[in-house]
């Protein structure tokens, strides 16, 4: 048994996306003002609640395009939504501020998260630039914070990007569980609502040997009995929204017919 049946009481978690809208000083924010932000993050909570989700994820999903260097404006803003939100969370949750590991973990410091998840290592090449983490800080500040508890799930892909070097999936997969000991990793595709390509969830779970791989995109009702199959999970965002589109609201009725099948998976119903 791993730390996922500690934390959300099943081996095979399905972690819900809040994806929280445009922000203060976003590029695609109308000034629609922090009380609609909050709102609409709430909806979206409710509905992933009430629909059966195993553990919820807040993500600047919205932030497009993301910074290499969250802006204290974003950070502070998502603080403000997760503290707004805090009160009515009945299952375990995180945040990750995207693309900044460092970030990610004062959010968590702030916010008391049971876990997050992000591109903590790497450099990569894409759309955005030269993306280039520094996991050895990033793991001294969870240290200075005394976040002890925080898991922390290792993306061993970019969405979009290339790693600079060529190293394959696997191979980055097998270096980090030297390195940085995570207590998971997360295995994506090239954008939000796109799965992994080929065999990646196979290839990094051969050699995860025990640590929790979960699908970080992708994942729909249509697949969740191959994903479920291959690894330890999923985060999922785009499937639970109406008509499965990105821009959408959260739609209860597909979060609960997908966590139905869900349960019935694993052994539950």
């Amino acid at each position: 048994m791993s730390f996922l049946s500690e934390l959300f009481g099943t081996e095979k978690p399905i972690i819900g996306l809040v994806h929280i809208q445009p922000l203060p000083g976003d590029p695609f924010y109308k000034g629609e003002g922090m009380d609609a932000v909050i709102g609409r993050a709430r909806a979206d909570l409710e509905a992933l609640q009430n629909g059966g989700i195993d553990g919820v994820l807040f993500t600047n999903e919205f932030s497009m395009p993301y910074e290499k260097h969250v802006s204290p404006v974003t950070l502070a803003s998502m603080g403000l939504v997760i503290g707004a939100l805090k009160s009515s969370i009945r299952v375990p949750f995180g945040a990750e501020a995207i693309f900044d590991g460092d970030a990610t973990i004062a959010l968590c410091a702030a916010t008391e998260a049971d876990f997050t998840r992000c591109l903590f290592t790497g450099v990569w090449a894409g759309d955005f630039g030269m993306v280039d983490r520094d996991i050895a800080v990033t793991l001294r500040l969870k240290n200075a914070y005394r976040l002890d508890n925080l898991k922390l799930f290792y993306f061993v892909t970019s969405e979009g990007d290339a790693c600079v070097g060529g190293r394959k999936t696997a191979d980055i997969a097998s270096s980090l569980l030297f390195n940085c000991r995570p207590d998971a990793l997360v295995v994506g595709g090239m954008a939000a609502g796109s799965g992994p390509a080929g065999k990646l969830l196979e290839q990094v779970a051969e050699v995860a040997k025990g640590t929790p791989v979960v699908c970080g995109t992708g994942c729909k009702r249509e697949n969740i009995e191959y994903v479920l199959s291959r690894c330890n999970g999923a985060f999922v965002g785009s499937a639970f929204k109406k008509d499965g589109l990105f821009e959408n609201p959260i739609d209860q009725n597909r979060v609960h017919d997908f966590m139905d099948k869900v349960r019935i998976l694993r052994g539950e119903a």
